[in-house]
């Protein structure tokens, strides 16, 4: 017999080590299955089915248009597309020069308007004094006629003189009457006004008023601090009332809109924190955030042509609600600021439930406001006042 052993022995006697080495590694391989299924489930009771999150999340923010209220040519810009402005700077500029003149004729009629106001006030006056003349001359009339009828009842005087008497006594009440209509006339005109309050004097006020809005609104001011965007405005062109020069998007008051399925809405509340993260700085930088609202309806319900379900192929499929998020730090967004409609990843803490899914009262301020147009009318106000009293007499109002 030989004593050198075959490879098949060979092969038989190393398989069992191998098979139980085998046979470990996979029992190993179970049982880290098991615990972090255990360890998942444990989480998912304890803390992870307390979030809900999605990435179907953008920017959202203001796009505060420019447009004219006249028509005009434009002759200046001031800011191009990026460039930051400030509430109240010049952004378009529109030629002036018949806003100027409008102007210049409505100051002229409004002055013209208070100097006949005026007339009228001491029309009134002058017929008050001419009233009591007629008085006068209506009480001597009646004391001659008196005087005279006593005298032709003695005969010292003839009929015919005391008919002339007479004649003078009617003459006069008839001017009196023709005196106290032409001061009633004139009363009528001013009763319960002074200059500034007449209505010719607040109908030339208001052309003028108008007249110099239509020259302030020649100036496009920023309503709001931002930056500029979508500038289409050129040099020279002509526009009208209404058409869209440039917008201005305050990036330091942009919003989330993040859109959840309806699934996940379940035990999400007004006022519940948020955690944001961004596309353009990923995981390294976590926005602070809270829900301000959830949707009054899904995407597809406002949307311009909603989606028709009575159909015989109709498939069910989860939609979804847009929930508003507000930045609870502005000055995240100083050290990195978000654009209008970038991407966006967004997790809800749901362990607060105590809020409300709707709002439960009223705004109590508006939730976006410009005093730049309220300037102006304010300005126009003050020009008014000072024209009328520059044409009062004596700068004294009656």
């Amino acid at each position: 017999m030989s004593s050198q052993t075959s490879p098949a022995a060979a092969n038989t006697a190393a398989q069992p080590p191998q098979n139980k080495r085998r046979g470990f590694l996979l029992r190993m391989l179970l049982a880290v299955i098991v615990i972090a299924g255990i360890a998942w489930t444990l989480w998912y009771f304890l803390d992870g089915r307390w979030y809900e999150s999605t990435d179907d999340a953008y920017v959202g923010g203001n796009v505060v248009q420019l447009t004219p209220q006249i028509p005009g040519t434009v002759v200046t810009i001031g800011a191009d597309d990026g460039d930051l402005v400030k509430q109240g700077d010049v952004l378009v500029k529109l030629d002036r020069s018949n806003a100027d003149v409008a102007l210049a004729e409505a100051k002229a009629n409004l002055a013209n308007t208070v100097r006949k106001v005026r007339g009228l006030y001491s029309s009134v006056n002058g017929q008050q004094a001419i009233v009591a003349a007629r008085e006068t001359a209506v009480a001597k009339a009646k004391a001659d006629y008196d005087r005279r009828t006593g005298l032709a009842r003695s005969g010292a005087i003839s009929a015919e003189e005391l008919s002339h008497v007479r004649d003078e006594l009617t003459a006069a009440q008839s001017a009196l009457v023709t005196a106290q209509q032409q001061y009633q006339t004139s009363k009528v005109l001013v009763d319960d006004t002074v200059v500034a309050s007449h209505p010719d004097v607040q109908a030339a006020a208001a052309q003028f008023r108008a007249a110099y809005l239509d020259d302030e609104r020649t100036t496009l001011v920023a309503p709001v601090t931002g930056y500029v965007a979508m500038r289409s405005v050129q040099l020279g062109q002509r526009v009208a009332p209404g058409a869209p020069l440039m917008a201005v998007v305050p990036l330091h008051e942009v919003w989330i809109d993040a859109n959840f399925k309806e699934t996940q809405l379940t035990h999400m509340r007004i006022g519940q924190p948020v955690t944001v993260e961004s596309d353009v700085y990923g995981s390294a930088v976590k926005y602070q955030g809270k829900v301000q609202s959830l949707g009054i309806g899904t995407g597809s319900a406002f949307s311009l042509l909603p989606a028709q379900n009575a159909t015989g192929n109709w498939i069910k499929i989860v939609q979804r609600i847009p929930v508003r998020v507000v930045f609870t730090d502005p000055k995240q967004l100083d050290a990195h600021p978000l654009r209008i409609g970038m991407s966006l990843d967004v997790e809800v803490s749901l362990h607060d439930q105590n809020g409300p899914m709707l709002a439960q009262q009223p705004p109590a301020q508006p939730a976006f406001s410009t005093d730049v147009y309220e300037q102006q009318a304010a300005k126009a106000d003050a020009l008014i006042a000072q024209i009328i009293h520059a044409n009062m007499a004596g700068n004294q109002a009656h």
